[in-house]
């Protein structure tokens, strides 16, 4: 998700702490102007949640735990009101399951994650290369 959103990844992981399952990493210092700073953020804290979700048909809120009080957080930043900010939610998700169903995400998706469970950590490069080939097919 961060990759199709253009925030620049340093590294991707699926090795669990106390705190998440895993974790991925930006690149510090110059990106690419992002039109909603607030949105993208968000949208890369759901990518994972829609991602599991379109792979075994189901969401495992407890595995993204963390993300997802790192999206009420920012959506409360937006938004006035629990309704309100429910409604951004799941706005947000519906768009990263959007997102996720094109055939060249998806198919990148797919390779990344299977990279992952090989090796547990990957890098930006890594991860970039399999994206590009993905929809480059």
């Amino acid at each position: 998700m961060a990759l199709v959103l253009g925030r620049p990844v340093q590294r991707v992981s699926v090795l669990p702490d106390r705190v998440r399952l895993g974790h991925c990493e930006f690149k510090k210092g110059k990106t690419r102007p992002i039109h909603d700073p607030l949105e993208t953020e968000i949208l890369v804290l759901l990518g994972g949640l829609a991602a599991e979700a379109r792979y075994t048909g189901r969401y495992c809120l407890s595995g993204a735990a963390q993300d997802l009080r790192s999206v009420r957080s920012l959506a409360q930043m937006r938004a006035a009101g629990q309704k309100q900010v429910e409604r951004l939610e799941r706005r947000l998700l519906n768009k990263a399951e959007n997102i996720l169903d094109q055939p060249g995400i998806w198919s990148a998706t797919e390779r990344i994650a299977g990279e992952l469970l090989r090796l547990t950590t990957i890098s930006g490069r890594a991860v970039r290369h399999l994206f590009e080939q993905a929809a480059a097919s």
